[in-house]
C-alpha cells in the first residue's frame, strides 16, 4: 500500500488529492483559494464526511505546502511524512520535450521553468509548488504529467500552422493542445466499457467544462486537438472566444485603442466565449434559465453547440469514421440537456443518444441506444487518479 499526492497547482489555486494506491481510494483531498492574496481560504475534507476550513494569508507556495502537510499529520491522516511515497504534478507545458510524464530531477524542473513561455501563469506555479514539496520531502519521488504529452502523437500536418517553418523550427509555434490528461483517462475507461482495444477505435473525447476541448483519437493516439499553441484556441467556450481570424484581433485593436497585445489576449481569454455573446454569463446553466425571454442566450448556446459539430464533422473526415463519441468534464457531464443536443444534431451519421440513459448526473454510462451506430458515452473525467498512477509507475513504486 502507497500513499500518493496528486497535486493541481494554479497561479492562485492549489488542489491536491491523496490517494492509497493501487487501490485508487481517495483518503484526503482539499484546496488553497486565493494563494498569495489576502484572505486565502484553506480547506480539507477527510475520514467520515469531516471538513476543516480555515480563512488566513497564504502569501507563499512554501506556507500553503507546508500548512497542507502539517495538517494531514494534524488530523491524522498519516502518522509521519514517510508514509507518503510519491507526489505527482499537473504540468499544463511540457513542449515537445516531454512526450511521457517524467520523474522530476533538478534538470527537468529547470527546463519546465523554461517553457513558462509557453504557459506563462500555470508552469512557474507548478514549478515553485515541486520545489516548495522538495524543501521539505527531498527523498519522496516527484512526477510530472503534463497536459501535452497525450498530443505529442499528432502528425506534423496537424500540429503545424501554414507560418514560415522557421517559426516552428526557431520558436516552437505550433498546435500543443491541453487537457491531455483527461483526454487520455476518458479514452482508455470508454475502450474498457466497451471491452474493446482503444486501438481498434475510432473515437472523439469531448471535454466541456469552463474550457472545452476536442480530440480524435485513432490507433490508440491522438490525432488532431481542438486546443492550439495556447488554451485559447479551438471551440467556443465560457470566457474564451475559440478559434477567430487574426486579422480581426489587428483590427479590434486599432478600433478599441488597445496598444499593448496582452490586452487584447485578456479580452479573448477572459471576456469573450459564451459570456461575450450572451452578456450574461459564462455559465451554460444561467443561459439555459434565460434562453426563452433573452435572445443572446440562445444564440450563445446555439453558437456553443455549432462550433463542436463542426470539429466533430472535421474529425470523423480525418479518421475515416467514428466509432465512439465520449462526453465528459463539468458541463458534459452535468448538462443533460445539452448532451442531447448534440447527439441530436450528429443524427445524420448514425449518433442516437436515449434520452432515457442520458437522464443522469455525472453517472459513467452508455447513453445511447443500442442500435446507434456510434457509441456515446458519458464518462466522468479524473485527472488526479492519472496522476496518481503515473507516480506508482514512472517512480517505480511499489
Amino acid at each position: 500500500m502507497s500513499k500518493i499526492l496528486a497535486i493541481n497547482a494554479g497561479s492562485s489555486t492549489l488542489k491536491w488529492k491523496l490517494f492509497v494506491m493501487p487501490e485508487e481510494k481517495v483518503i484526503a483531498k482539499g484546496m488553497v483559494d486565493r494563494l498569495g492574496l489576502s484572505d486565502s481560504v484553506f480547506t480539507v475534507k477527510y475520514g467520515d464526511g469531516q471538513k476543516y476550513e480555515i480563512t488566513q494569508d497564504i502569501e507563499t507556495q512554501d506556507v500553503a505546502v507546508d500548512l497542507l502537510l502539517k495538517k494531514l499529520i494534524e488530523f491524522k491522516i498519516i502518522a509521519e511524512y514517510s508514509e507518503i511515497s510519491g507526489i505527482g504534478h499537473r504540468v499544463v507545458a511540457g513542449g515537445e520535450d516531454f512526450k511521457t510524464s517524467a520523474l522530476i530531477t533538478e534538470a527537468s524542473l529547470k527546463r519546465i521553468e523554461e517553457l513558462a513561455e509557453y504557459a506563462p501563469l500555470h508552469n512557474p506555479a507548478e514549478a515553485g509548488v515541486i520545489r516548495a514539496f522538495r524543501n521539505i520531502l527531498p527523498n519522496v519521488p516527484q512526477v510530472a504529467v503534463f497536459d501535452t504529452s497525450f498530443h505529442t502523437t499528432m502528425p506534423e500536418e496537424n500540429y503545424l500552422y501554414s507560418l514560415p517553418l522557421d517559426y516552428y523550427r526557431k520558436y516552437g509555434a505550433r498546435k500543443y493542445g491541453a487537457h491531455g490528461t483527461s483526454h487520455r483517462y476518458v479514452s482508455h475507461r470508454a475502450a474498457e466499457m466497451l471491452g474493446k482495444p482503444l486501438e481498434d477505435l475510432k473515437m472523439i473525447t469531448m471535454h466541456l467544462g469552463s474550457g472545452v476541448s476536442m480530440t480524435a483519437i485513432k490507433d490508440g493516439k491522438s490525432l488532431d486537438t481542438s486546443m492550439g499553441f495556447t488554451p485559447l484556441a479551438g471551440v467556443t467556450m465560457s470566457t474564451r472566444s475559440g478559434d477567430i481570424d487574426a486579422s480581426l484581433v489587428a483590427f479590434l485593436m486599432k478600433k478599441l485603442d488597445i496598444k499593448d497585445p496582452e490586452e487584447m489576449i485578456d479580452i479573448l481569454n477572459k471576456k469573450s466565449g459564451i459570456y461575450g455573446i450572451s452578456g450574461l454569463s459564462p455559465d451554460m446553466r444561467d443561459l439555459e434559465k434565460t434562453r426563452e425571454e433573452r435572445p443572446e442566450s440562445q444564440l450563445a448556446i446555439d453558437i456553443f453547440v455549432n462550433r463542436l459539430i463542426k470539429y466533430v464533422g472535421s474529425y470523423v473526415a480525418i479518421m475515416g469514421g467514428l466509432d465512439v463519441l465520449v462526453i465528459t468534464a463539468g458541463m458534459g457531464e452535468g448538462d443533460i440537456l445539452m448532451r442531447q443536443r448534440i447527439g441530436d444534431r450528429l443524427s445524420y451519421f448514425g449518433v442516437e443518444v436515449d434520452p432515457e440513459r442520458n437522464n443522469v448526473m455525472a453517472q459513467e454510462r452508455i447513453i445511447s441506444t443500442d442500435d446507434s451506430k456510434v457509441k456515446v458515452l458519458l464518462v466522468p473525467t479524473n485527472e488526479e487518479v492519472m496522476i496518481a498512477r503515473d507516480v506508482m509507475s514512472v517512480g517505480q513504486i511499489k
